[in-house]
């Protein structure tokens, strides 16, 4: 597939754990396969929720994992200016609005009811901005690689936020401009942001930019049927060699790659070179849930 650009983005709250090495697996071995450039993005746009060296801490086990990247790693804390410049665009366009309003505020509304979308409701207070959902493509109807044909009316979903009050740039915003600014053609994740996609892709409407193809994964869950993350205390991926080993090759057996039993104890770049060649996301199953193999 030439041309192709895949990337991993975590968060930097925490470190790594077995569900963010199956999402950053899933997406190199896409790359890989069809000899595709894979970038690192750390997306700290939120610096209260991370910690000082964990961004060093995950750039460290993704190359204990093997997973080694492209070019120079983006920090998103440095991209104020290309946000601004985007928000600004779609302000002038009518697409997003100030907004007053807290949360407390509209808490018996099953989404936020737009408010402030013809004015500011309440002058003086600290104002977030906000797409207007309502004005963009609608519905949104795209096809997931694994997941097939999905339509969404981002509307339903409410005006989501683009630039919190604390002045922080919200998610939203901040990857539709880096995708696009990096020349993302591939976007591999967890399904738990299969439905942030409608409001990405009206964004990547609004603002003229192409639409990735998506690929969204099936989420690895605890024993207790919650998805494996930080705010669950997830516990960290392990950083000896002999563990490494074991949870790379649980990781490829969780993406549904089906890695020989014989190069469980292979050293990593062994079990990466088979699971680059053979790597087929037809074997996924969008039903599943990914249990967590002891650690």
């Amino acid at each position: 597939m030439p041309g192709y650009r895949g990337r991993f983005a975590p968060t930097p709250s925490g470190p790594l754990h077995l569900g963010s090495l199956v999402a950053a697996l899933g997406s190199y071995l896409d790359a890989r396969h069809v000899g595709g450039t894979w970038l690192l993005r750390i997306e700290d746009v939120d610096p209260p929720r991370c910690p000082p060296g964990t961004a060093d801490a995950i750039r460290r086990q993704l190359e204990i994992y093997g997973l080694h990247w492209d070019g120079e790693v983006r920090h998103q804390r440095t991209r104020d200016a290309a946000y601004q410049a985007a928000l600004d665009r779609l302000a002038a366009a009518g697409l997003a609005y100030p907004c007053s309003c807290s949360r407390k505020e509209w808490r018996e509304h099953p989404v936020y009811p737009g408010w402030c979308r013809d004015g500011v409701r309440a002058p003086g207070r600290p104002l977030a901005w906000r797409l207007r959902s309502d004005l963009g493509e609608r519905p949104v109807i795209w096809h997931d690689r694994l997941f097939g044909a999905q339509c969404f009316d981002p509307a339903e979903r409410g005006d989501v936020v683009l630039k919190r009050k604390e002045g922080l740039w919200a998610y939203q915003l901040a990857v539709v401009v880096d995708d696009a600014d990096q020349g993302i053609t591939d976007v591999v994740r967890g399904v738990d942001l299969l439905d942030n996609t409608p409001w990405q892709w009206q964004l990547q409407a609004a603002l003229g930019v192409p639409h990735p193809r998506y690929l969204h994964l099936p989420l690895v869950v605890a024993e207790n049927g919650q998805k494996l993350s930080k705010q669950n205390l997830a516990p960290a991926l392990p950083e000896d060699d002999a563990s490494v080993r074991h949870r790379l090759h649980d990781a490829l057996g969780l993406l549904a790659q089906a890695p020989p039993a014989a190069l469980r104890t292979a050293p990593v770049a062994e079990q990466l070179a088979h699971a680059v060649s053979h790597w087929d996301p037809g074997r996924l199953d969008a039903r599943a849930h990914l249990p967590a193999p002891p650690a």
